[in-house]
């Protein structure tokens, strides 16, 4: 299928805003080591300030899809792109690790804005949603590689401080030029519900979150939290954890680069073979039924949360090989559960939809950076591997009752899926 100019447009906008999100994100647990050594405290001290800095990455999105659905998402998308930048430059002025609290705060609000934003622009603007959906999510983890990858590189010539404004430069320039950007927001959806998504009281939104809350979706919100709970936790932690293991400390670095972490480099590896997951199982939305989809990808993710201390006694390739499985299959799931909530919401409340979405992604799911801390610091390693698996088998169970729960179908309402 070729792609409208409205597709592209929509498509360009959309990569380029999420891989600047995501950019700074993972940035973030990179300088989570640096700020150990900068600011002399605890692991678990340094996770609950970044849980903090998380959290309203994910509380904003529902706020955000409100605004989304009453003003557009592209006004939103050009705010939250400065917004994160400016919050991010703040970083270089920090004088304690509270004030680095107080910025990461300050950019977790402003890039709230962006999931319910863009992905509500893609479900209702976009023809090709499969697709559009698929490079979205190469996008983001474009950003999600290079994010950390730059963030570890400058740092071996440059002090941290410099590297955050350093940083920010990006987001600013992606701003430049979504404003030079026109497209039709609401082209793939019928007349009567884009006049509908135009406007929001306050007793339509009580209204449309009871029914959200009453259909399906209230299945694909649990999903996703566990989503959440398992991305922030591996995520967070696994740059600290690789630099730890046996492995990586014979590894003798080439001269000049004598403080080059090969832990990071590892953990960059990890996010470059998610883009391949998100590729694969974007396309696959088009062919699998995406609880099908959810339910494998959460099997998965569960077995290798156990495998992870087995394998870190081994050797490299063994490590190396563990990370690229992990990459793939931590972000296959991400278009699973980003066309679930198109597919089973209607389409006037998808901005309100995805804001819930990533209120339990980003939000709720944060709830493990701080107890995965204190399990790291006070019972073991293993210990918080062996929670991230049990969190990944839950949400499978939770998926295979989404496989016989009711869909929704933009044009006849409410449809129960075959389970052939």
């Amino acid at each position: 299928m070729t792609l409208s100019d409205n597709d592209r447009q929509i498509a360009t906008f959309t990569m380029l805003a999420h891989g600047i999100v995501h950019w700074f994100e993972l940035a973030i647990p990179i300088f989570l080591v640096v700020w150990l050594e900068a600011f002399d405290v605890s692991v678990s001290l340094v996770g609950l300030i970044v849980a903090l800095g998380y959290a309203p990455f994910g509380l904003g999105a529902l706020p955000a899809g409100l605004l989304a659905d009453r003003y557009g998402p592209k006004r939103l998308i050009l705010v939250c792109l400065v917004g994160m930048s400016a919050a991010f430059a703040t970083l270089a002025f920090a004088p304690s690790i509270y004030a680095v609290a107080a910025s990461l705060l300050g950019w977790g609000i402003l890039a709230s804005i962006y999931h319910p934003a863009g992905l509500a622009l893609i479900s209702t603007g976009v023809e090709d949603r499969g697709t559009i959906f698929a490079w979205h999510g190469i996008a983001g983890n474009v950003g999600i590689a290079l994010g950390p990858f730059a963030t570890a590189t400058l740092l071996l010539a440059f002090e941290w401080r410099v590297v955050a404004v350093m940083l920010a430069v990006p987001g600013l320039l992606a701003c430049l030029y979504g404003l030079h950007l026109e497209f039709d927001p609401t082209a793939a959806t019928a007349a009567e519900d884009a006049a509908a998504a135009g406007s929001r009281s306050r007793s339509a939104v009580v209204a449309n979150t009871r029914s959200l809350f009453a259909s399906s979706f209230l299945l694909v919100f649990v999903v996703v939290t566990f989503v959440g709970l398992y991305y922030r936790g591996v995520l967070t932690y696994l740059p600290e954890l690789l630099h730890g293991l046996p492995a990586m400390d014979g590894v003798e670095p080439p001269v000049g680069l004598e403080e080059l972490s090969l832990g990071d480099y590892f953990y960059v590896g990890l996010l470059v073979a998610g883009m391949a997951g998100q590729y694969v199982a974007g396309k696959l939305t088009n062919r699998v039924a995406v609880a099908r989809g959810l339910i494998v990808t959460f099997v998965a993710l569960g077995v290798l949360a156990v495998a992870f201390v087995p394998v870190a006694s081994m050797g490299l390739g063994v490590i190396l090989l563990y990370c690229a499985v992990l990459g793939f299959s931590l972000f296959a799931i991400e278009p699973f559960y980003q066309e679930a909530v198109a597919v089973y919401t209607p389409p006037d409340t998808r901005g309100l939809s995805y804001g819930y979405t990533y209120l339990g992604m980003f939000g709720l799911g944060t709830l493990s950076i701080s107890f995965g801390g204190f399990l790291i610091d006070y019972v073991t390693v293993a210990a918080f591997f062996a929670v991230l698996s049990v969190i990944a088998l839950i949400g499978a169970a939770v998926g295979g009752r989404l496989l016989i729960a009711p869909s929704y179908s933009a044009t006849q309402g409410p449809e129960t899926p075959s389970t052939d």
